[in-house]
């Protein structure tokens, strides 16, 4: 990784209206830090930009990372005018597993998840053909997670490769 530059160098000016949400994301943001988000914003400017994929069929940017900044400009018009629409963005390109694990790690490392979206990711992460050791490597979670996730989901496929005991795929790094 000599040559690695991180995203962060690359900051892009992107019409609001070219951003769009994903489906996978499990973070949620309570009211009150919405209003507080929507303050720091106006007080400080953006200070993080947001992460995205380009979809290059659509001509569209979808977020990996900051989709309650995305919300903020969508719904603050002193915000949205102030910036002229333009939402700071970084681009990662990167398959959707690992956009999505992308998505989880950044949220993880700020705070509290959807418990129902995220078993949803995981669901979408075991069907998508992801074994449990890169799920708990790429999104950070214990085999307990891991396993409490599962359950949650009621689906009987996502155990159906799986035989209980000393499975290797259980193995945390």
């Amino acid at each position: 990784m000599e040559n690695f530059k991180s995203p962060v160098y690359n900051v892009i000016a992107v019409p609001l209206e070219k951003v769009v949400a994903n489906n996978y994301n499990p973070n949620v943001v309570a009211p009150p830090e919405m209003k507080l988000l929507e303050l720091s914003i106006w007080e400080d400017g953006y200070t993080m930009p947001c992460v995205c994929y380009y979809l290059k069929e659509e001509d569209k940017y979808e977020i990996v990372d900051g989709f309650h900044r995305y919300l903020v400009m969508k719904t603050s018009e002193r915000i949205y005018n102030r910036e002229h629409g333009m939402l700071p963005v970084v681009v990662i390109d990167k398959e959707l597993s690992e956009r999505m694990a992308s998505t989880i790690r950044h949220n993880r490392a700020r705070g509290a998840h959807s418990v129902e979206l995220m078993s949803n990711i995981v669901s979408e992460l075991v069907q998508s053909g992801m074994s449990d050791a890169w799920i708990m490597q790429h999104i950070g979670m214990s085999k307990d997670e891991l396993l409490r996730m599962k359950q949650i989901s009621g689906i009987a496929d996502l155990f159906a490769d799986k035989e209980f005991g000393g499975s290797d795929d259980w193995l945390e790094e």
